[in-house]
């Protein structure tokens, strides 16, 4: 399966850490953003990488060349950042088939290979993982509503009085469908192609999207203190993996 990743942002609200990069270069415990991505998504068995740059995109291409750890990757350069809706369609040529998509500016430990299961098991024509979060903060994200089967009927993009605190988390599994939902979408308020607005023409359309509650956490690096964050979360767990690493060995001796 081939994963998209986009990252083609300025990352304004990341300065100064991006006055001289992009936010996929940003570095997160001594790894650039995209690092972690690409890391995880090659856990996953992904077989191609379709990275979306734009912003200070030649930093991206030096940095990882055509390929991450032995899987080939793609760039589609996105002109402008109108959004995710209209940074999808810049690979909308080279997909045929199911994929994934990731939003290059989170960091996850949580059940993703849970959304891919779904999305192979063809009971569903997208999966996503979704986060609860206190309502005061839905508002940054695109908030979902959900029936009693788990499938998302609803999505609003960064309402002002969101429905629910249940929001997408920046992890998705697609058919190719979506990109004819892409087409469709109209400018919003903001004046972005929204990548909500793609998926709500899916679910009126008739297809099934199931919802995969997140289990584990994640961190959107919108600020620079969410980078701070996601280091120390970062750090915490590998002391905690070393640890269990030395009681496993002291258990054998």
């Amino acid at each position: 399966m081939k994963a998209v990743v986009l990252a083609a942002g300025k990352g304004t609200r990341l300065q100064p850490l991006t006055d001289d990069k992009p936010k996929g270069m940003v570095e997160v415990d001594e790894k650039p953003l995209l690092t972690h991505c690409f890391e995880q998504l090659l856990e996953m068995d992904v077989d191609e990488l379709l990275v979306v740059v734009g912003y200070k995109k030649e930093a991206i291409i030096e940095h990882y060349g055509d390929e991450f750890d032995g899987v080939p990757i793609t760039y589609a350069h996105q002109r402008e950042q109108n959004g995710l809706a209209h940074a999808l369609l810049t690979v909308e040529e080279l997909i045929d088939d199911d994929f994934v998509l990731m939003l290059g500016d989170n960091i996850f430990r949580a059940n993703l290979d849970d959304v891919l299961s779904r999305q192979r098991e063809q009971r569903a024509d997208a999966a996503f993982l979704v986060e609860e979060v206190p309502y005061e903060e839905a508002s940054r994200y695109g908030v979902c509503d959900t029936n009693k089967y788990g499938e998302i009927v609803n999505v609003v993009e960064k309402p002002d009085d969101p429905p629910s605190n249940l929001v997408m988390t920046g992890f998705y599994t697609f058919s190719p469908e979506i990109f004819h939902a892409c087409h469709l979408v109209q400018p919003s308020a903001r004046g972005e192609y929204e990548i909500s607005e793609a998926i709500d023409l899916l679910i009126h359309s008739g297809r099934t999207i199931d919802a995969i509650r997140m289990d584990g956490w994640r961190i959107d690096v919108g600020y620079p203190e969410d980078r701070d964050e996601a280091e120390r979360r970062l750090q915490e767990l590998a002391e905690s993996d070393s640890e269990a690493d030395a009681d496993e060995a002291s258990t054998e001796s």
